[in-house]
């Protein structure tokens, strides 16, 4: 049978998928606009489906924080290409996402996927019309909510949503200002803990055997081996440690510093990089 556009278009609108699969849903369910988006659904799993088993190693990691400061969601969407993660559709996806799970911080994947994206949609649902629309395996890998009782939570988001930052910070300074600073130093140096406290026992003493190994290998005398341990256990803090690293936009103080002169402290951060 024959479709009108303005038929076509209603669809299009309700579901998002392409006009022409549009025109052909509804024809083969005689105009019905119910069945012809239960079709729709359909051909999306059955996209799903079939791209089960791709690679799924490009997407976004996007971030959303509470008017209030208090809470903050970082989110990480794959799609097979860098093509989807740059298609507009994909990208609002992930920001609505990301919203979700900021208003209602669930527990784990499941839940989150089981949270209404728009009415009765769940975030399941449309990520399966999505990949129908889109033609490539599409997953929400992973996310994570930080809250604070007496802080701020600052988020960071490189250009090109490969790498975002939620950070916790404290104090009466320029909050704002130097919490996004230490978002970016977290982002660009990576370090593994915020102080030398949170360094795990194994990772230390894999660190002094590395660097007792080698002074052995290099002949070192044995009364000076432990001060050479010691020493290059020091860097290595100086160098994954964030209180302890020098700042990325001044190199002369440490992060430590900069924030004691504004006047802040910093509790925990998250770092997600595509892939990771």
């Amino acid at each position: 049978m024959s479709v009108s556009p303005k038929q076509v278009k209603e669809l299009r609108d309700a579901t998002g998928v392409g006009m022409m699969d549009c025109k052909e849903a509804l024809q083969e369910t005689d105009g019905d606009f119910d069945e012809a988006v239960s079709l729709l659904r359909k051909k999306g799993q059955e996209v799903a489906s079939d791209r089960a088993a791709a690679e799924a190693d490009e997407g976004l990691v996007v971030t959303a924080v509470s008017d209030d400061g208090r809470t903050g969601t970082i989110v990480e969407i794959n799609c097979e290409t860098d093509f989807v993660a740059r298609n507009e559709d994909f990208q609002s996806f992930a920001d609505t996402v990301a919203e979700r799970v900021l208003a209602e911080t669930p527990e784990d994947l499941d839940a989150l996927e089981a949270l209404s994206y728009d009415g009765d949609v769940t975030i399941e649902d449309e990520l399966v019309a999505l990949t129908g629309r889109i033609g490539e395996k599409l997953t929400i890998r992973r996310f994570e909510v930080l809250e604070s009782d007496d802080g701020q939570i600052i988020s960071y988001v490189h250009p090109g949503s490969k790498l975002g930052v939620l950070v916790e910070v404290y104090g009466d300074g320029a909050v704002e200002e130097a919490g996004r600073d230490v978002a970016m130093q977290v982002a660009a140096l990576e370090p593994i803990a915020v102080s030398r406290d949170e360094v795990p026992d194994e990772v230390k003493q894999e660190e002094r055997d590395v660097a007792r190994e080698a002074a052995v290998n290099e002949g070192k005398p044995e009364h000076v081996i432990d001060n050479i341990v010691e020493g290059k256990l020091e860097r290595f803090f100086e160098d994954h440690v964030l209180l302890e690293q020098a700042f990325v936009k001044d190199s002369s103080v440490s992060v430590q510093e900069m924030l004691d002169e504004a006047g802040l402290s910093v509790e925990r951060f998250t770092r997600y990089a595509l892939g990771d």
